[in-house]
């Protein structure tokens, strides 16, 4: 009975030792082991971890990829503009033992660090360069928070600015300077279009000054153009070109018949253009007819 329950306590005191004496190390975690206070250069890696009971001490190091956000920041940039800066940083541990040595909360003073190079980049940064070069200034806050970071063992993998809060009077000057800007760009537009379409202009009557027959046909074409729509009255001008056609077309005294010759005494009016017009045959007065011719002295009447 005796043999038994000392078989009892030392399979009691095996797995007290084994509980004390094993652990466990995940995929994505290294094991720094502290044996009496010294630190053991040798890494545990994933799997099981003998220790040395009382003696050993075993401090787990996360080596995942640690996403921490950058709280707001307010700062002035260097031409004087109030703003408001967030970022996020992407950092992981490349050392085990100095972030478990060296220092006390690699998280919090990697934040700490951030938070302090944000401000800096925006002293030193215009208003435009927030804005619009973001990826330079990443690239400079970066580098600005993985200098220390690397004698802790951690490394900053990237650092991205998310937003940039203006004042409210801050973005309706932009707004302005922005329409200004696209006005100009649209009167620019508009002007280069006037000299090209002048000098299209001048081409063409330059072509319809050699032909006079083109600026008829082009009067036509705009009458056509006008006469489509149907919904207003169009006064067309007579050309001067189409009287001078019928003055030479107009047949000359010798074709005339005999009574509609005109007498040299009494010339036919002409236009201000020189093409006479037909004079209108004279109609005799109604009361010529109720007269008679006198015949040796006498009224026939």
């Amino acid at each position: 009975m005796i043999v038994f329950y000392a078989m009892l306590a030392a399979v009691g005191l095996g797995m007290a030792w084994l509980a004390t004496s094993i652990r466990v190390v995940k995929q994505f975690e290294r094991g720094v082991v502290f044996r009496f206070g010294r630190v053991i250069p040798a890494i545990r890696g994933p799997g099981l971890a003998l220790l040395v009971p009382i003696a050993d001490r075993l401090q787990k190091v996360n080596m995942q990829i640690i996403t921490m956000p950058v709280p707001a920041q307010d700062g002035i940039t260097r031409d004087n503009v109030t703003v408001r800066v967030d970022a996020v940083v992407y950092f992981s541990v490349v050392d085990p033992v100095r972030v478990a040595v060296d220092v006390q909360d690699y998280v919090s003073a990697i934040g700490q660090v951030a938070q302090t190079s944000l401000r800096s980049i925006i002293g030193k940064s215009d208003l435009d360069d927030l804005l619009s070069n973001r990826e330079q200034l990443n690239q400079g806050l970066e580098l600005m928070i993985d200098s220390p970071a690397l004698g802790w063992g951690v490394h900053i993998d990237r650092v991205e600015i998310k937003d940039v809060a203006l004042p409210e009077s801050m973005k309706r000057s932009m707004s302005r300077q922005a329409e200004a800007e696209r006005e100009r760009r649209a009167r620019v537009i508009t002007a280069d279009g006037e000299l090209r379409a002048s000098a299209k202009l001048s081409q063409a009557a330059e072509v319809m000054a050699e032909h006079p027959a083109a600026l008829q046909l082009r009067l036509l074409q705009t009458v056509v153009e006008v006469a489509a729509e149907k919904n207003s009255t169009l006064v067309l001008p007579f050309p001067v070109e189409l009287l001078r056609f019928l003055e030479r077309a107009t047949p000359s005294e010798i074709d005339r018949p005999a009574g509609a010759a005109v007498t040299p005494s009494d010339p036919a009016p002409s236009t201000d253009n020189g093409m006479s017009v037909p004079r209108t045959p004279h109609i005799p007065d109604v009361r010529d007819a109720d007269q008679a011719t006198p015949v040796g002295g006498r009224s026939t009447r």
